[in-house]
């Protein structure tokens, strides 16, 4: 058995369906699909939440949403009209779903809420790409995961118990009589049965568990570029392509918020061994990279990594005392308390300075609610630039010209914070 994911890209229009389906129907073997929402759906539905648990309307985020599925019906089966009614109504059941959610009064819960809405997402394109095979006439089952990987009541953030959904998916799976299971990242569920969600770009990272949990010989992510390259190819003109890297390598890159993997993806593979290979879907004859395990000193060059629309926060004790154990108790308990995920943080004498991600609904409380025990000073519109296997002319390459507020090194590792 293999795993494959396809992310949004992979799926973002009836051209790139077609392609999925076609490098599925050459696979030869047991297949797992891991799909994840179409194109950019995501942040439709996001932006659609946003309306709904602000009580602004939200009309036309839905006909957007509404309109592209629609249309990716239309082009799929501008070739086989006759499935095309049958498919429709599969899509307007889904979509009713979500519009009756809609329709209520909704839960004081951001997060919550989020999970339910945004969801709908993976659910879609499942739903359409399973439905499409079938109709070409590759055989398949699919699977709404959230009925066998369960989670706790984190929402947005949710922590699998491995066990109980290791449980469920080999009951499912000995009954499943298909070569190819169609299923969807990102999604969980409570015992009460509510949809969770595992994080963003979360796909990954179901893959991975599905691998672990059902004794995968592989794992590949299918993406519209050709491997892990040492830097954003939408960014830097000359990318260096990884032909590989080690499953340590990969969880460090994953860590400093590398967009091509999970941070959580490798650490599963890496238990079993379980190599993860990442390839192009626009052309299948490319070797890609493979992420496995590696003994020895592999020579990589600079990685650089990007991480855009950060917050700086600087905290020091209202009564200049030093910031020792019992403060940072409290400032970690208060980040924990408001959902707050660092980047980055440094602690001197008498302050301690920290970097995220910009949430605007979070980080008005969780100033209100550092200044009661500190002095808080805090910067917008940052970026955080981590280079793995600097030189110092990457170092150069990054902060000529620009306004470094902190910087942070280690053997292998230097992170700036700029603008």
């Amino acid at each position: 058995m293999e795993i494959y994911k396809f992310g949004g890209a992979s799926l973002k229009d009836a051209a790139s369906v077609q392609n999925a389906a076609n490098i599925i129907r050459q696979s030869g073997f047991k297949v797992v699909v891991v799909c994840s929402a179409m194109g950019k759906i995501t942040n439709a539905l996001e932006a659609l939440h946003h309306q709904y648990f602000n009580h602004l309307p939200w009309g036309k985020e839905w006909l957007e949403i509404e309109s592209f599925h629609a249309q990716m019906l239309a082009d799929l089966y501008a070739n086989m009209p006759e499935a095309l009614p049958a498919a429709q109504d599969e899509l307007v059941q889904w979509q009713s779903r979500l519009h009756r959610f809609l329709s209520v009064p909704r839960s004081a819960t951001y997060d919550f809420v989020y999970d339910q809405i945004v969801s709908v997402g993976e659910l879609l394109s499942s739903v359409i790409f399973s439905r499409f095979l079938n109709n070409m006439g590759i055989a398949n089952t699919w699977l709404d995961i959230r009925e066998h990987i369960l989670t706790d009541t984190n929402y947005r953030y949710a922590k699998l118990n491995w066990e109980i959904s290791q449980r469920r998916l080999e009951l499912a799976f000995s009954e499943i009589d298909t070569q190819i299971v169609i299923t969807q990242g990102f999604l969980g569920a409570t015992t009460m049965g509510h949809t969770t969600t595992l994080g963003r770009e979360g796909s990954d990272f179901t893959a991975a568990a599905l691998a672990y949990m059902l004794d995968a010989k592989q794992v590949t992510v299918w993406k519209d570029v050709d491997g892990v390259y040492n830097a954003d190819p939408k960014c830097y003109d000359k990318p260096q392509k990884l032909d590989q890297i080690s499953y340590n390598e990969a969880i460090e890159l994953a860590f400093f918020g590398a967009q091509v993997i999970h941070p959580k993806t490798i650490k599963p593979l890496q238990n079993k061994n379980i190599p993860l290979f990442v390839r192009s879907f626009l052309d299948t004859e490319l070797q890609g990279t493979t992420i496995h395990d590696i003994k020895g000193h592999l020579e990589l060059p600079p990685i650089f990594i990007h991480k855009k629309e950060q917050v700086l926060i600087s905290i020091q004790p209202n009564d200049f005392s030093f910031i020792v154990e019992e403060n940072l108790s409290k400032i970690f308990a208060t980040f924990a308390q408001n959902g707050i995920r660092t980047n980055l943080m440094q602690n001197a004498a008498i302050s301690f300075s920290a970097c995220f991600d910009y949430r605007a609904e979070k980080l008005d409380k969780l100033l209100d609610d550092l200044r009661a025990n500190f002095i808080v000073k805090y910067n917008l519109g940052l970026e955080l630039i981590t280079i793995r296997h600097y030189t110092q002319a990457a170092m150069d390459e990054m902060t000529i010209g620009r306004n470094v507020y902190l910087t942070q090194r280690s053997r292998h590792t230097v992170r700036f914070v700029l603008k």
